[in-house]
């Protein structure tokens, strides 16, 4: 199937139905996507909570509710190009292929031999590898085009030091007590801590906050929605989380951060650019999704942690 442009007006459907930072790392591909058809209509299929923020990316003009491989509702007429910024295949692939696009942009699989595209490969930061997969259309994107606004609305809440200790599989869960050990230490410095997660997360927060000392208040999980969550981390002096969708939001807005990477090395997930973010990582390979902390994981200390945000923030903790 032959890459063809789209007419003004027509729609280029993206698929991208997975997490916070999978979203995140797309962004300089949708937007390349978005300066090379400027009057396209782009439609991302992604989880629908993830709306707001897509837009706030200004790279897309609609979501269309994904949760994910499998869910891909057929728009009401078929999209001129598909891009898969989702997998290798053959999943979505088949997803795409099944809404009856003009053209497609995927990586190759060898499920589908009639689809040209790059080979994928597997040791790719995953902000290059979608990058990469437009350039080989010959569509130009900046790795470094990350950035996004604060969103207006939410309270300014300049100043405060954000502890985000969940993530999505416990194989990226650094304990508990070892985030309450850094929320003590750096309440005892003068940083006023606060505790997000999201809902399912909030006895962990309540945990973390109890060790540590610090005030019932501190908890904000399950209490901010996304973009209120975006402008909590914007706002603050500091974030220290895993490798976890939090740590790309520090990333997108400048904020410093210390990021506790496990089994996943910091080379494909990892903050990109000079920004003021350090990613801990122990140099061990492991599973992400498994179902105990990664022993690389482990081996980062509460010491290695504290001496790495003195040497961010040049404070004392």
């Amino acid at each position: 199937m032959a890459l063809s442009d789209p007419d003004v007006g027509d729609t280029i459907l993206v698929l991208r139905a997975l997490g916070l930072g999978d979203l995140l790392t797309a962004v300089p591909a949708l937007r390349g996507l978005r300066r090379a058809r400027p009057d396209a209509r782009i439609v991302l299929a992604a989880p629908e909570r993830f709306g707001p923020l897509a837009q706030l990316t200004e790279a897309v003009d609609a979501v269309a509710p994904t949760s994910g491989l499998g869910r891909l509702r057929p728009p009401p007429t078929p999209p001129a190009l598909a891009v898969n910024l989702h997998g290798s295949g053959p999943e979505s692939i088949r997803d795409l292929l099944a809404v009856a696009p003009r053209s497609i942009l995927t990586y190759r699989h060898d499920a589908f031999p009639d689809v040209d595209g790059p080979r994928w490969q597997a040791d790719v930061h995953e902000v290059d590898r979608w990058c990469g997969l437009l350039e080989w259309a010959g569509i130009g994107c900046d790795p470094t085009d990350l950035g996004i606004a604060r969103p207006p609305g939410p309270p300014d809440r300049s100043g405060v030091t954000v502890i985000h200790p969940g993530a999505a599989f416990p194989a990226r869960r650094w304990p508990p007590e070892r985030f309450a050990e850094v929320a003590a230490a750096l309440h005892a410095d003068g940083h006023e801590v606060v505790i997000t997660g999201d809902s399912g997360e909030l006895d962990l927060a309540r945990t973390v906050a109890a060790a540590a000392g610090l005030p019932g208040t501190a908890v904000l999980a399950g209490t901010l929605g996304l973009l209120e969550l975006v402008a909590l981390i914007g706002d603050c002096r500091l974030l220290v989380c895993g490798d976890t969708g939090v740590g790309h939001i520090a990333t997108a807005t400048g904020t410093p951060s210390v990021l506790l990477f496990g089994p996943t090395p910091p080379s494909r997930w990892g903050p990109r650019g000079d920004g003021p973010h350090v990613a801990l990582w122990a140099g061990e390979e492991g599973d992400p999704l498994g179902d105990t902390p990664d022993p690389g994981l482990l081996r980062l200390t509460v010491s290695e942690v504290l001496d790495t945000v003195h040497a961010l923030s040049g404070e004392r903790v």
